[in-house]
C-alpha cells in the first residue's frame, strides 16, 4: 500500500445510541460490522463513548487484547475478576491487557455527571500472557501544548505503560500553539480530535473527526482542543 492520508468525519461513524449509553465507533464493533472497516493497522477498536451516571457495563470477558481507556470528562469504576477496583478521573488512562482471559465491569462512577471517555483497542504483540490491570492519572500541565507519551511497546519510545505490540499513543491539550510527530516508514497513524478544532498540516478536524494516515513521514499539529494520537505498526 503506497502511502496515504484520509479523514473521517465526526457525522461518518457508527452511532448507536442505548439510552444510558450514547456511543460512536470508528472500526466495526458490536453489531456494526464495515469489511472495509475493521481496523488501522494494529488499532483495532475506537470508541467514543458518553455513558449517563450511575450507569456502564455490567461484568463481561475479553482476551488476549490490550485496552485502553483515556478519560476525557467524569469518573470510571473499574472492577474485574483479578481483585483490582479503581476510579479513573479526567485525563486519566486505564490499561488492561487481557491475556488468557479476564472478566471486568466499567461504570461511570458518578451519581450526578455524565462520563465521556474513549475506549481503545490494540491487537496484542504476544498472546497467552497473565492478565494485568494498571491506572494512572495525569494532569492538564502533562500534556498542554506538548505530547504526553502515555503507552508504548516501541524499543525507541519511554512511556509509562508498556504494551506487547509496535504502538504508542500519545495525546496533546493544544492551547493555540502546535506539536509535530515524524514518523518511522510504513506506519499506520490514527489522530482524533476530542473537543476544539485542531488543523493538521492545515486541514481543520472538529470534534470526533479522525485523521487516518500511513507511510506518511510527518505531520503538524496546530489549534485549540484535545488530541489522541496512535503511531501503530500493521499489526497481524
Amino acid at each position: 500500500m503506497r502511502n496515504m492520508r484520509t479523514i473521517q468525519r465526526s457525522g461518518e461513524r457508527h452511532f448507536s445510541d442505548h439510552g444510558w449509553l450514547r456511543t460512536h465507533y470508528s472500526f466495526s464493533f458490536a453489531d456494526y460490522y464495515d469489511p472495509k472497516n475493521e481496523r488501522w493497522g494494529a488499532l483495532r477498536v475506537f470508541n467514543d463513548d458518553s455513558i449517563a451516571p450511575s450507569s456502564g457495563f455490567p461484568p463481561h470477558p475479553h482476551r488476549d487484547m490490550e485496552i485502553l481507556t483515556y478519560v476525557f470528562s467524569g469518573s470510571l469504576e473499574h472492577q474485574d475478576s483479578m481483585g483490582n477496583h479503581g476510579v479513573v478521573r479526567a485525563g486519566g488512562v486505564q490499561f488492561m491487557s487481557a491475556g488468557t482471559g479476564v472478566r471486568h465491569s466499567e461504570f461511570n462512577a458518578s451519581k450526578d455527571e455524565p462520563l465521556h471517555l474513549v475506549q481503545m483497542w490494540v491487537l496484542p504483540g504476544e498472546v497467552g500472557r497473565t492478565p494485568l490491570y494498571g491506572q494512572m492519572d495525569f494532569s492538564v500541565d502533562d500534556r498542554r501544548d506538548r505530547w504526553l507519551t502515555v503507552a508504548s511497546g516501541q524499543r525507541s519510545v519511554d512511556a509509562p505503560i508498556a504494551l506487547t505490540q509496535s504502538a504508542t499513543l500519545r495525546v496533546a491539550r493544544l492551547d493555540g500553539t502546535h506539536v509535530s510527530h515524524v514518523f518511522e516508514p510504513q506506519r499506520y497513524g490514527f489522530a482524533f480530535v476530542g473537543d476544539g478544532e485542531i488543523a493538521i498540516d492545515g486541514e481543520a478536524l472538529q470534534k470526533g473527526d479522525a485523521l487516518r494516515t500511513y507511510d506518511e513521514e510527518r505531520l503538524r499539529f496546530e489549534g485549540v482542543g484535545e488530541l489522541v494520537f496512535w503511531d501503530v505498526a500493521a499489526g497481524a
